[in-house]
């Protein structure tokens, strides 16, 4: 099975975007892993593939920035899913 593909950076807009609609179960699975107590080298590991010895750099930016905008988007950007639905 392959994960979905990511960018190193997701989008930072201020609106759900098509990028954070594709990567809503990688956003649960990071939030998930957070609030389980994993590390972040576990979690860019285990959700990203990326082994953090090789590429401590782009692993840390990667799961952080990934794990920001899960937080935007469970915190704020949910709203947005909830009006999608009334409509």
């Amino acid at each position: 099975m392959t994960e979905p593909s990511f960018l190193d950076e997701p989008p930072q807009k201020p609106a759900l975007t098509t990028y954070d609609r594709q990567h809503m179960k990688l956003y649960t699975r990071l939030l998930d892993a957070a609030a389980d107590g994993a590390t972040w080298q576990e979690a860019a590991a285990v959700l990203f593939g990326i082994d953090p010895l090789l590429e401590p750099v782009r692993a840390r930016k990667v799961h952080d920035g990934h794990l920001a905008r899960a937080r935007w988007v469970s915190e704020s950007g949910y709203r947005q899913l909830i009006g999608e639905g009334n409509r």
